[in-house]
């Protein structure tokens, strides 16, 4: 296996594929949604409903404007997904940097076990998803345009595009594998299968890996602190 994406074959025959089902991202905008409600008024980036107010209008914007399967190529729909992924990555982002800030200076959610492992799985879940759909929605284009055409040097390269002997000929990364990506990438603080190759992509997943073992290893420390 070599770090060359190779050249694609020609194939007269080949159909165009079709998009991928609107839901899956649906359903992980929707639970990174809950899991805001669910965290501590000061790991919120805004009150209470505004961050799921906003992310909720921008999710429904994008099922009217692209309903079903996500194949329509939009410069509103396109701007409308990188506002909605950028939000909660954003949002993802605070909500680690103040429960650190908390661990590290006797927040609230600190004195209690318990309390510390929810919110700390809340915001290391919350990150999960963020980062998943900001790797969707980034990574050649979106998912719109890699319904329509694959790039020969996408943001990502997947172990399919990699070694294409693997996979079908009208193979197309889908929300689950992004979803693989950043769940392996926060478990492993590395990059696993899939290999970041656009500068933003580098960083992206290394913001996500840091603020991951941050999490990881500042609550499990300080969880096994308090019980002790």
């Amino acid at each position: 296996m070599t770090g060359r994406i190779p050249e694609p074959t020609e194939n007269p025959s080949r159909r165009e594929p079709v998009g991928e089902a609107r839901w899956p991202m649906a359903m992980a905008v929707v639970t990174a949604m809950v899991l805001t409600l669910l965290l501590p008024d000061d790991l919120r980036l805004a009150p209470r409903w505004v961050l799921p107010a906003v992310e909720g209008l921008l999710l429904l914007a994008l099922v009217a404007g692209d309903p079903g399967r996500i194949d329509r190529r939009s410069t509103v729909l396109r701007g409308t997904s990188i506002a909605l992924v950028c939000v909660l990555a954003l949002s993802a982002v605070w909500s680690t940097v103040q429960l650190v800030d908390d661990i590290l200076h006797g927040g609230k959610e600190t004195g209690s076990a318990t309390s510390l492992l929810q919110t700390g799985g809340t915001v290391w879940a919350g990150t999960v998803l963020a980062f998943s759909l900001l790797y969707f929605e980034l990574d050649s284009g979106g998912a719109a345009a890699r319904a329509h055409h694959m790039p020969r040097t996408p943001a990502l390269a997947f172990p399919q595009q990699l070694n294409p002997d693997v996979a079908d000929a009208d193979w197309r990364p889908r929300f689950v594998d992004y979803l693989y990506l950043a769940l392996t990438n926060a478990t492993a603080f590395s990059p696993t299968d899939v290999m970041p190759l656009a500068p933003w992509a580098k960083i992206a997943m290394g913001v996500q890996s840091l603020g991951s073992l941050l999490i990881l290893g500042l609550v499990v420390a300080r969880a096994v602190n308090v019980l002790a």
